[in-house]
C-alpha cells in the first residue's frame, strides 16, 4: 500500500477527474461541504473552466444539479462527502434517470479497509443508486496504476452518456496536502501529450440516429384522418417546427403542458378538456393514424383516448429507445429528435384539414376560460393564466407537481409568446421542486418563474437559501390551499379521511421563511395585488415570493364547474 506523498496524489486524481470532465462538456459543478471529498474539492476550486455552485444540504443540492442540466442541456457534476450525503442525492439522481439528464456524481469514500468495520462515516457506497445512474468505482489513488487508466474510465463512463453517472471515489488519509507539492513529472508521463491538448483522452464519436422512415412508408403514414401528439419535449429539440408539420400535413396537433407548445394559437391546447365535450369526442372519434412525439403525457384524459381508440397506425418518435407508454399499445416507434423528424420529406396528407372544426372548439374553450376563470373568484387557476399571459420567449417557466401543472395543463391561455417550460415529471415527486428551478435560473440566467403549491414548498424550504444566491428575476408563486387538495379530486371514501389523512391542513404561511432567508416576500388575495405584485418582481434582479392565499376547495370546485359547462358545450 502506497503512502508517500497520499494527499497530493489525492489530489491529482482529483484534478484529472475535474479537468477530463470539462473537456467532455461539463461546465457545472454543485458541491456540498465535507472532507473526505476534499480531494474533488481543493481540484474543482483550482478548476477555471467549471462554474461553481455551493449548498448545505446534498438534497437540494442535487435537485438544483439537475435544474442547471435541465436548462443548459450539458452535464453537470455533483461533489459529496461520503455516507448519507451521497444518499441524499436519491430523489435528483432518480428524476434525472427517468427523464434521460446527465448528472455525474463524484462521492468521496473511505478506503475499503474502513468499510463494515464501525469507522465513522462510512457506509457501503458502491451502486448505492442501483439501477438509476452507471456505476464506475475507482480504488485508492495508486502510482502503481496509470493516469491513462483512470481518464480511459472516466472517458468510457461519461461520454455519450444521457443519464446519471455515479463515480465513487475512495480517499485514504491524509486528504490536506501540504507544501511543497510532490514531483509527479515521470508519473504522468503516460498522458504528456492529453495535457498539451483540449480534447478528452479517448474521444469517443456521437451515437447516429436509427433508421427513419422511407418516403414511400410516410406517403402510406399520412394516406387518412390522423393526429399530432406533442407530448414532453425537450426545448432544445425545437418543438416548435411539429407546427409546421402540423400545417403541411393538414392534420391539428394536440399539446401537452411540457411540450414547449401548450399556449400556441397554432396548436390544440385545451384537449384535455375538450375530450370531455360530446362533440370533440366525436370528431376526434374519427382518427385513423396517430404520431406521438415524445412521453409522459400528463392528461389522463388524453392518455386514455390512444389507449382506447382502434389506430390503424401508431407511431412515436423519442430521442433515446425507451419505453414510454404505460397503455403498452403496438406501435413504430422511431429514434431520432423532434426537429429532425418534422423536416423530413412528408408529402401533404390525402385528408387534409378534416378536424378544422377542432380549432374553433379550442377557440371556444378560451373564450370560457376568460368568463369562468379570468373574470371569476380569485384562486389558483387565474393566477396561473395570470402568469401564462405574462410570458415571453425570453423567459422560463417551472410548474411544480401536484395540483399547479394539471391546472396549466387544463387553463393555460393562447397566447402569441410563452416561456420555456420546465416540470419534474419523471417520477413526479413534490420534494426538489424549488431546488430544481433555482437551476434552472442559474444555467440560463433569464427571468424565472416557479408555481408550486405549499406542501411541495414545506418540502424544499431549505433551498430557499439557494434562492438567495439567485441574480436574475426569480418569482417563487407559491399557491397556499393549506394542504394537499389534490386529494379532492381523488375518491377517498369519505371527508373525515380526506381531512386527517390526505389533505393534510397545516395553517402555516410562509412569510417569517422568506425574511428568514432575506426574500422579498408580499401575500395576496385577489388578482390585481397578484398582477401588481407579479410584474413588479419580474423587474427585480433577485428572487421573490410571491404567496397566494385561496381557499381549500376553490381549484377543485372550479375543474368540476367549468367540467360541467364543457360538457354542455
Amino acid at each position: 500500500m502506497q503512502t508517500k506523498h497520499t494527499a497530493e496524489l489525492n489530489l491529482l486524481w482529483g484534478t484529472l477527474i475535474l479537468e477530463e470532465l470539462a473537456r467532455l462538456g461539463v461546465k457545472h459543478v454543485c458541491m456540498a461541504p465535507g472532507s473526505r471529498s476534499t480531494p474533488l474539492t481543493l481540484a474543482a476550486a483550482k478548476q477555471d473552466k467549471l462554474c461553481q455552485h455551493l449548498h448545505f444540504d446534498e438534497r437540494g443540492l442535487g435537485f438544483m444539479a439537475l435544474g442547471i442540466a435541465k436548462a443548459s442541456g450539458a452535464p453537470v457534476a455533483i461533489i459529496t462527502t461520503s455516507g448519507t450525503a451521497v444518499a441524499n442525492l436519491y430523489p435528483a439522481i432518480i428524476e434525472a434517470w427517468l427523464t434521460q439528464v446527465p448528472l455525474i456524481v463524484l462521492s468521496g469514500d473511505r478506503p475499503p479497509e474502513l468499510i463494515d468495520c464501525g469507522a465513522n462515516q462510512a457506509m457501503t457506497q458502491p451502486a448505492i443508486f442501483a439501477q438509476y445512474a452507471k456505476s464506475l468505482n475507482l480504488p485508492t489513488p495508486d502510482k502503481s496504476i496509470s493516469p491513462a487508466a483512470l481518464l480511459s474510465s472516466i472517458d468510457d463512463a461519461v461520454s455519450n452518456q444521457t443519464q446519471p453517472v455515479h463515480i465513487n471515489c475512495m480517499y485514504r488519509e491524509p486528504l490536506y496536502p501540504a507544501a511543497p507539492q510532490a514531483d509527479f513529472s515521470h508519473y504522468l508521463k503516460p498522458i504528456a501529450q492529453w495535457q498539451q491538448t483540449k480534447a478528452p483522452y479517448i474521444q469517443y464519436a456521437a451515437q447516429t440516429a436509427s433508421q427513419l422512415p422511407t418516403h414511400d412508408a410516410l406517403a402510406r403514414f399520412v394516406h387518412g384522418k390522423g393526429i399530432i401528439v406533442a407530448a414532453t419535449l425537450a426545448p432544445e429539440h425545437h418543438p416548435e417546427q411539429l407546427i409546421a408539420l402540423s400545417i403541411k400535413l393538414g392534420w391539428p396537433i394536440v399539446t401537452d403542458a411540457q411540450s414547449q407548445l401548450r399556449q400556441s394559437s397554432a396548436a390544440i391546447g385545451n384537449i384535455d378538456q375538450l375530450l370531455l365535450q360530446p362533440k370533440s369526442q366525436s370528431l376526434l372519434a374519427q382518427a385513423e393514424k396517430v404520431i406521438v412525439f415524445g412521453g409522459r403525457i400528463l392528461s389522463k384524459r388524453l392518455s386514455s383516448y390512444l389507449s382506447e381508440h382502434n389506430w390503424k397506425d401508431y407511431w412515436q418518435v423519442l430521442p433515446q429507445q425507451q419505453r414510454l407508454d404505460p397503455n403498452h399499445k403496438a406501435k413504430q416507434v422511431w429514434i431520432a429528435q423532434a426537429n429532425t423528424f418534422s423536416v423530413l420529406p412528408w408529402p401533404r396528407s390525402s385528408q387534409a384539414q378534416w378536424a378544422l372544426a377542432l380549432v374553433q372548439q379550442n377557440e371556444a374553450l378560451e373564450t370560457l376560460y376568460q368568463q369562468q376563470i379570468d373574470h371569476a373568484q380569485f384562486g389558483e387557476a387565474q393566477a396561473i393564466r395570470a402568469i401564462a399571459k405574462r410570458q415571453t420567449s425570453q423567459h422560463q417557466l417551472f410548474i411544480g407537481n401536484s395540483l399547479p401543472v394539471r391546472l396549466f395543463d387544463m387553463f393555460a391561455p393562447i397566447s402569441a409568446e410563452h416561456a420555456t417550460v420546465f416540470t419534474n415529471r419523471g417520477a413526479s415527486g413534490i420534494d426538489g421542486l424549488l431546488a430544481t428551478a433555482c437551476g434552472v435560473a442559474i444555467a440560463e440566467k433569464k427571468p424565472t418563474t416557479l408555481i408550486i403549491g405549499d406542501i411541495s414548498q414545506l418540502h424544499d424550504l431549505n433551498s430557499l437559501a439557494i434562492a438567495r444566491s439567485v441574480t436574475s428575476p426569480l418569482i417563487i408563486v407559491i399557491l397556499n390551499n393549506d394542504g394537499g387538495n389534490i386529494f379532492n379530486l381523488l375518491p377517498v371514501p369519505n371527508e373525515q379521511l380526506r381531512t386527517d389523512y390526505y389533505r393534510l391542513s397545516h395553517g402555516l404561511e410562509f412569510g417569517f421563511g422568506a425574511a428568514m432567508f432575506g426574500l422579498a416576500y408580499n401575500q395576496v388575495e385577489d388578482l390585481d395585488d397578484f398582477i401588481e405584485s407579479y410584474e413588479y418582481a419580474m423587474t427585480y434582479a433577485g428572487p421573490s415570493v410571491i404567496e397566494v392565499s385561496v381557499s381549500q376547495n376553490q381549484a377543485t370546485d372550479q375543474i368540476a364547474h367549468i367540467a360541467t359547462w364543457v360538457k354542455q358545450s
